[in-house]
């Protein structure tokens, strides 16, 4: 029996491999995976294209995962060097790449970076169409736009950065409603820009056909952009986020009736009262779909510790409902991240992602703690940093302040309540004096 998409293939009950690597992967039964992805409530970002795929699966009761953002500009275009940061990216466990790439030789890097990762890819097309076509943002066709869609399909891009809910409705609410920091989506400002300059309907929105049309043909899943989302958290859960949300919960309804997969993009900053609420307001509004979410971020006043400020909204997001975390690094804000912005980025991600697991019950999740607790307990050095999420920052920190006693650390020494209770238990006495 043939199918177009993994969607489609759910719903007909044929297994792919996809499928069955996620449902391994996941502890999950194939038959359950398969009736979520019918729903939409599961998806498996999959292009047909990407050769080398080690698929994911992102939605309810499947684990956390986490997107690392790199790609190429016009003031740091070096493709070798994004290169690097892919395959350090890939090597800690990153889950999904977004290219954001936006000038110079964007098809060149994309090629590289779906020919060597494995993990998931996803792009933005409208930041590549200024740039591919080195014209004026007004003077984009529609046609234009979806020949950029069509190519990064082709290339085999697994999602779609979409912001096909800034529609003309959306844009009356911004202007009705005044924002402290506007929009601060970069592909929904170039949107709303071209939208106001051409006096048009957002073309995505306008020809959604036409998007799934593609999607469809690729088994590319839509990642539907939240233009709208707040910028700080003066304007979090206000009119036009609402009202963009609404919207993308429309779209979802008709991809879905094409078999196209679909995430929703969430916000942005907001204080930490505010992240459950929201995050029940989208599993609402868009039926239950995947909710990817940057950060959130909970506080505006820590520039240069921003994978913090998002660590934190992260984990509460995604304990309550969020499925899909987009890394935030240090230099958010203020610059493109180096290779150590990148790490501290993922790796803030990552204990945000875990850390919402445990909560959410995920199989699997508290095992990894567990064994942590027990190389703790047993002052084994060498297998807690095997464990550890970063096994070399740590093993870093103990080398450089070694203990008089080897089960002990220059933090408590002797004193150590782990190792003397281990000694209490093995029936030993305890000598701190000498």
């Amino acid at each position: 029996m043939d199918f177009t998409t993994q969607m489609d293939a759910a719903r007909k009950g044929i297994v792919t491999r996809e499928m069955e690597v996620v449902a391994q992967k996941e502890q999950m039964d194939i038959k359950l995976l398969m009736k979520l992805m019918a729903k939409g409530e599961v998806i498996i970002p999959a292009n047909k294209n990407h050769k080398n795929l080690d698929p994911e699966g992102v939605g309810t009761g499947l684990r956390t995962k986490i997107n690392v953002n790199l790609g190429i500009s016009k003031d740091c275009d070096d493709v070798d060097m994004e290169m690097d940061k892919v395959r350090y990216a890939l090597e800690l466990k990153a889950e999904a790449i977004m290219d954001l790439s936006c000038f110079g030789k964007t098809q060149e890097f994309r090629t590289k970076l779906l020919e060597i990762s494995p993990a998931m890819i996803g792009t933005v097309p409208m930041y590549d169409a200024v740039g591919f076509y080195d014209k004026n943002l007004k003077d984009i066709s529609v046609d234009e736009f979806f020949e950029v869609v069509e190519t990064h399909s082709k290339d085999g891009v697994d999602f779609l950065t979409i912001h096909a809910g800034l529609n003309r409705a959306t844009a009356e609410k911004i202007k009705r409603n005044d924002r402290l920091t506007s929009i601060v989506s970069r592909g929904g400002s170039l949107l709303y820009t071209w939208m106001m300059l051409n006096d048009a309907e957002n073309p995505f929105y306008e020809h959604f056909d036409r998007l799934l049309d593609i999607c469809e043909k690729y088994d590319v899943t839509l990642s539907l952009g939240d233009g709208c989302r707040p910028g700080s958290i003066h304007d979090s859960t206000d009119a036009a986020q609402v009202e963009e949300l609404i919207v993308l919960g429309e779209l979802t309804k008709r991809a879905w009736e094409r078999n196209v997969q679909v995430m929703i993009e969430g916000p942005g900053h907001m204080a930490m009262n505010e992240i459950a609420g929201n995050m029940m307001l989208e599993k609402r509004l868009c039926h239950g779909a995947p909710f990817y979410v940057l950060g959130p971020l909970v506080t505006d006043v820590a520039p240069g510790y921003d994978h913090i400020t998002s660590a934190i909204g992260g984990a509460i997001a995604a304990a309550n409902g969020a499925d899909f975390l987009c890394y935030v690094t240090p230099a958010e804000h203020l610059r493109l991240p180096d290779r150590d912005d990148m790490k501290e980025g993922i790796i803030a991600a990552r204990i945000a992602a875990h850390a919402a697991d445990i909560s959410k019950g995920i199989p699997g999740a508290r095992d990894w703690d567990y064994k942590m607790s027990e190389a703790r307990r047993d002052l084994d050095w060498s297998r807690m940093f095997d464990l550890a999420m970063d096994p070399v920052k740590p093993k870093k920190y103990r080398e450089s302040s070694m203990p008089e006693h080897e089960d002990s650390c220059t933090m408590c020494g002797k004193m150590c309540a782990v190792r003397n209770m281990k000694l209490v238990r093995e029936g030993k006495d305890i000598q701190l004096n000498d």
